[in-house]
């Protein structure tokens, strides 16, 4: 099994400038046809690095569960939001993951001295450094990668149990033959994204 080795070149660059509280911000959920975006923002002590943090989508779901509690025992602070459906629906993906992540560094209890964020440009008063492939790149966005994706994952579960036609615990929502024909056989369920859903049902 790969041992993944924690990124922490743009920590440092940040650290090297003064810059003491470093957040990571990153989202899960732009793809799928149903349920939200989720936004996670995090601060880490980079004194203490956890093994094996890195993009979110090359770990296993077992492994992706046991760095959340990690992450979250050690983090200086952590927050994790999301947009529903309805409200992608209404303002677009971009502009709800955009808010979602704004949502997320706003629930951090400290508040940080630059945001990292992967790939996405946000317009707040702090500094923000947009890193494409940043869930790859660094420690602190790979960190909130794994929050959000664990959260959503969860969450996805929960809604498989009160829509049981379209297998979110086996998709999380995306768009999978099996979830397409779902939903063209039965119908959209409350939690589907309307815009995202149009050239399966009308």
């Amino acid at each position: 099994m790969k041992i993944y080795v924690p990124q922490l070149d743009y920590e440092n660059e940040c650290l090297s400038k003064g810059l003491n509280y470093i957040a990571g911000v990153d989202e899960v959920g732009r793809g799928p046809l149903a349920g939200p975006v989720v936004c996670a923002a995090c601060i880490m002590p980079l004194s203490d690095i956890i093994e094996g943090v890195t993009d979110s989508k090359k770990l296993s779901e077992k492994k992706r569960e046991l760095l959340a509690s990690q992450i979250k025992e050690k983090a200086l602070a952590y927050s994790i939001k999301e947009i529903s459906p309805e409200e992608i629906d209404e303002i677009n993906i971009l502009q709800a993951t955009k808010k979602c992540m704004e949502m997320a560094i706003n629930g951090l209890k400290i508040t940080p001295d630059v945001v990292l964020v992967d790939a996405v440009k946000l317009d707040i008063s702090i500094k923000t450094v947009p890193i494409i492939k940043g869930d790859l790149k660094s420690y602190t966005i790979s960190s909130a990668s794994i929050l959000a994706k664990v959260y959503r994952d969860e969450l996805m579960k929960k809604y498989a149990e009160l829509y049981l036609d379209y297998g979110f615990d086996r998709n999380s929502g995306y768009g999978t033959k099996e979830h397409i024909n779902a939903i063209k056989g039965v119908g959209p369920c409350p939690i589907h994204r309307k815009t995202f859903i149009k050239n399966f049902w009308g």
